[in-house]
């Protein structure tokens, strides 16, 4: 078994956001998501096959939703993203790193 800590091993620049595979079996996947001001470029849309949880677990992001409201998060918000929601990260935290838990199933 080996202990690993979320917070551990975060690069303090980016060219873009870092995607880390934490654990992936069967249909589940959890990944760790790390921002420095990144966003989504304005005209992708993620439009996933299937259902994500996401929690925000530091900094502060702004997720967009096509036709709806945006959703503004601070550390320890999430929420649930259904399969083929189209949405993008249209803004995060650019003096902070945001550090995302993102769980695909």
């Amino acid at each position: 078994m080996n202990i690993s800590n979320i917070f551990e091993e975060i690069p303090k620049e980016l060219k873009e956001e870092l995607f880390q595979e934490l654990i992936s079996k069967d249909s589940i996947k959890i990944e760790r998501i790390v921002s420095y001001g990144h966003k989504s470029a304005e005209s992708e849309w993620y439009d996933q096959k299937g259902d994500e949880w996401v929690i925000l677990l530091k900094g502060e992001a702004i997720i967009s939703f096509l036709n709806e409201e945006d959703v503004r998060l601070k550390a320890g918000d999430y929420l649930n993203i259904v399969a083929h929601k189209k949405h993008r990260v249209s803004w995060t935290k650019p003096d902070q790193e945001s550090v995302w838990l993102a769980v695909h199933y």
